[in-house]
């Protein structure tokens, strides 16, 4: 049968298990709320109700409220972009980093719900001491003799949150990785809309250097023409001059292409997480018209930019963080037990007798910190509030980007119309100044102005043609590519174990 002071012991313990039954449902702090985020009353974006008639072939697509799924690249129909594009997913190290630190959000949320649980500590121990014969009127009476001690001790000792200070913590992590997965989808998008943009810069420089290819040809033809006629005694030295001037201008310009299109090579190198030594990509000058993009409706901009969810949920870790806050206003109440063996031989160290053990609970609260705890909770609420402004400022940030690249893609469009009629006209002007100048009308002058004015304007087309471009994978990118809310982990699935083969599938 037990003894007394055992039984008194378990009571103790029924009673302080019944009671934290009682407050376990007890949690401070405010209730998170999500706050109301600026929203559109149209049904359409303003830039995509403009008149598209005038455009190069560029258009919003119908219906309104579809939108992009999956690999977004893909509206682009570009295969070597996607196979760009799906090494990037995996090798990029900006987008690995976010990766590593979504795991680390994740292992913290562990961290915080480790505090539920009682912590058990073993400190075996064993000591063998001799007392000094040498003590003056020592009251010991065991003096000059050798003792040995082993011990088995076992520490027991828990920390109930009766108020909800572990579970505001284990919130504020939960919401932490919700805002980390978040960031890891906004690098994504990131990294994947700069690749796109490198890949339709390099195929505008790959035109640009065919534009001028050919230009160079037409000067050299130009030149051995006023070469020729110089040589015949029927054109003048000048002319001969000129057409060099013109020739060694274009190549000059020919070769400075090179430039560009190697660094935003190396760019892309960089993305895909490649030696910039080893990797290349072939030329290939083509002419690009932006498919139809899927804008939705402005109600929709908000579920369907990581940004956004990244920056609301970082006011739900706020909110979690002030109720940690009031916490601290609060007693910590902590059940210790501790028991174990000891004896003075190894032999009789487990026997019944050789017990010990001890068990109670301790309360501890600073009754005066200077206002210490309330300038904190002034601090968790004035971040909440900033928070707040930054949710909001997203959100409107967010529909300025699409509107600036809706306008940006609509504008580019009807400029090319007008563009490539320079061009025409620019080519035409060219072609009856050299009628004029082999009649002996007009002056070879004439001609390399005709020249310049056609190069320039085909220079000037093929730039915006590939703003055209750049301004449609930049819209792409202010929807959210396509990203929707529903992607975003609860906070149960952040909060559950990480196998080896989780871990590996997501990397």
């Amino acid at each position: 049968m037990p003894e007394p002071n055992l039984r008194m012991s378990f009571a103790f313990a029924t009673a302080a298990l019944s009671a934290l039954a009682l407050l376990a449902g007890c949690r401070v702090g405010p209730p998170y709320h999500p706050p109301a985020a600026p929203t559109a009353t149209a049904l359409n974006y303003k830039e995509s109700t403009v008149n598209f008639q005038d455009t190069a072939g560029w258009k919003v697509a119908s219906p309104q409220d579809a939108m992009l799924r999956g690999n977004w690249w893909e509206i682009f129909h570009e295969p070597e972009l996607n196979a760009l594009e799906e090494q990037l997913n995996i090798n990029n190290q900006n987008i690995k980093v976010s990766f590593e630190q979504f795991m680390e959000a994740r292992a913290m949320i562990a961290e915080a719900r480790a505090q539920f649980w009682p912590t058990i500590t073993v400190n075996p121990a064993f000591s063998r001491s001799r007392s000094s014969s040498n003590l003056v009127n020592s009251s010991q009476t065991n003096t000059g003799k050798t003792s040995t001690l082993w011990s088995a001790p076992l520490d027991v000792s828990w920390t109930p949150d009766f108020f909800g200070k572990i579970r505001n913590e284990v919130r504020e992590a939960q919401y932490a990785s919700q805002v980390s997965a978040a960031d890891l989808e906004v690098e994504k998008l990131t990294e994947q809309s700069s690749l796109a943009e490198y890949y339709f810069e390099i195929r505008g420089q790959d035109m640009l250097q065919q534009i001028l290819d050919q230009t160079v040809a037409a000067d050299q033809k130009s030149l051995d023409s006023a070469q020729g006629a110089y040589d015949a005694g029927t054109g003048d030295k000048i002319a001969v001059v000129e057409a060099q001037a013109t020739l060694k201008a274009a190549q000059a310009a020919d070769i400075n292409v090179g430039l560009s299109r190697a660094q935003y090579q190396h760019a892309i190198a960089m993305l895909l997480g490649k030696v910039a030594t080893d990797f290349s990509i072939p030329v290939k000058p083509m002419i690009y018209t932006p498919p139809p993009i899927p804008t939705g409706v402005p109600a929709q901009l908000a579920e369907r930019r990581p940004d956004i969810a990244a920056a609301e949920r970082t006011l739900a870790e706020a909110n979690a963080t002030i109720g940690i806050g009031y916490g601290a206003f609060f007693p910590n109440i902590t059940i210790s037990a501790s028991g174990g063996f000891e004896s003075s031989t190894l032999k009789h160290l487990f026997d019944w007798p050789s017990r010990f053990w001890s068990v109670g609970p301790s309360a501890s609260q600073i009754v005066f910190d200077g206002g210490l705890y309330r300038a904190e909770l002034h601090q968790y609420e004035a971040t909440y509030n900033a928070d707040v402004a930054t949710y909001r400022q997203t959100v409107l940030n967010a529909f300025q980007q699409v509107e600036d690249a809706l306008a940006a893609t609509r504008i580019y469009s009807q400029q090319i119309l007008r563009q490539q009629e320079a061009v025409d006209a620019a080519r035409q002007y060219l072609g009856m100044e050299t009628d004029r100048y082999n009649t002996g009308v007009d002056p070879y002058v004439d001609v390399v102005l005709a020249q310049t004015t056609l190069l320039s304007n085909q220079e000037t087309l093929n730039a915006l043609q590939v703003e055209e471009m750049t301004s449609a994978v930049q819209l792409v990118q202010a929807l959210g590519g396509g990203w929707d809310h529903s992607q975003l982990p609860t906070p149960a699935q952040v909060s559950a174990k990480t196998t080896n083969a989780d871990y590996t599938m997501q990397k």
